[in-house]
């Protein structure tokens, strides 16, 4: 294999994102589903995801969040590996 690393628990959040067409927030991430903001950090550094901020509106209040989703190269490495 040619690119990063891909460990079990990379391997898990490339699968969940690639499961969500639309990405995913960050904050779900690692809330609800127990990521380390590092382990995203690294998978958006790497290229094999990105992050966008966006602007909600909740209960009347613009909130950001960051929308994080799969890339090409996070495919890749999925097929790859």
């Amino acid at each position: 294999m040619t690119g990063p690393r891909i460990t079990p628990e990379r391997r898990r959040a490339l699968e969940l994102l690639a499961s969500s067409p639309h990405g995913v927030n960050a904050g779900l991430l690692v809330f609800v589903h127990d990521f380390d903001r590092r382990l995203l950090d690294g998978l958006v550094k790497a290229g094999l995801a990105a992050a966008e901020r966006e602007v909600v509106v909740a209960r009347g209040k613009p909130v950001e969040i960051i929308r994080i989703r799969i890339t090409a190269a996070g495919r890749g490495a999925l097929a790859d590996s």
